[in-house]
């Protein structure tokens, strides 16, 4: 492998940890607000580490959200729309955000946003992607899975041509959605937290690694690109009419196949898969999205190579 080959990337200066996203997903929140007090274990030499939650409003009443969904509002429309006295707090409060923390797709912005999510399906410590071309945070993500093993630690890619989230985290340069999940919502669960908190751990690890000058070489990791959401049988009514098969409840990641059980009616009835491929359905049975119309989302294995990279600042101090 010849120096020729090595991307050089920009240092990270400037990371946020971003809790209460949702003000309901509670690991988050408890562990953005120790770190207020005290950050010790977030800091790393050289990087301005900054905990922040994101929807303090919604954290006060232990909900997802006040008036909608701050997660989903980080597009051009609504972080350029006018303030007047009836625009949705999320919104506001996205467009503050995006001023604190951006602005969005700016040489300004943060470098890396890790945004702490909780699930109340069974999906374990997952790291979220927006991009199969983010080489930086794929390297990173192969760095954490590495550090976790055996432990699982799946990689949901968002990128969709139609499906366009428009997330919190998206502000930075390098965005992490942690999805660490089984947790009701307004809960706290020992074991969640811990994974939640090891994955930031190690990928601040990462960050501080990379800054000191380690060249990470190609590397290829596994990752479940989003295919589809599926939503619920309705009737005429547009009512859930049947509810999750319990063959397929909590098997997030297990590979789905033509005939396999998607639903159970309340007469006994079974609703199979119907498909030419297997698929990898995950966000089981979450509980946030039944108001969004969606019993899971359908995923295709794949795999992901990231160049070999380093920063720019050892590059400097090699020539």
């Amino acid at each position: 492998m010849t120096s020729s080959s090595v991307i050089d990337k920009p240092p990270v200066r400037r990371v946020a940890i971003f809790g209460g996203t949702h003000g309901n997903e509670l690991s988050g929140v408890f562990l953005v607000k120790h770190w207020q007090e005290n950050g010790a274990e977030i800091q790393r030499t050289g990087v301005e580490v900054k905990p922040f939650l994101t929807n303090p409003r919604a954290v006060k009443k232990c909900t997802r959200y006040i008036d909608c969904d701050l997660n989903r509002v980080f597009d051009p429309d609504n972080l350029g729309r006018t303030v007047v006295e009836d625009i949705p707090y999320e919104v506001r409060r996205a467009q503050e955000i995006n001023h604190i923390f951006g602005p969005k797709g700016s040489d300004d912005a943060y470098d890396l946003i890790f945004d702490l999510h909780n699930t109340t399906s069974n999906m374990g410590g997952t790291l979220i992607l927006e991009s199969s071309r983010d080489d930086f945070t794929i390297q990173m993500f192969h760095y954490i899975k590495n550090a976790l093993a055996p432990e699982h630690c799946p990689v949901l890619l968002i990128e969709h041509p139609s499906l366009k989230y428009a997330t919190t985290r998206s502000v930075a340069k390098h965005p992490v959605g942690v999805e660490v999940g089984p947790q009701p919502q307004g809960v706290l669960r020992a074991d969640i937290l811990d994974k939640m908190r090891k994955i930031v751990k190690h990928g601040l690890d990462f960050v501080q690694l990379f800054n000191e000058g380690r060249e990470f070489p190609p590397c290829t990791i596994e990752v479940f690109e989003i295919m589809e959401k599926v939503d619920y049988p309705r009737n005429k009514d547009d009512e859930v009419m049947a509810i999750i098969h319990p063959e397929l409840q909590d098997q997030d990641w297990q590979p789905l196949n033509n005939g396999d059980p998607l639903f159970l009616t309340l007469d006994g009835e079974v609703i199979s898969y119907k498909g030419d491929c297997t698929v990898y359905p995950t966000f089981i049975n979450e509980a946030a999205y039944y108001e969004k119309k969606q019993a899971f989302v359908k995923t295709v294995k794949l795999r992901l190579t990231a160049k070999h990279i380093r920063s720019s600042v050892s590059a400097q101090n090699i020539s």
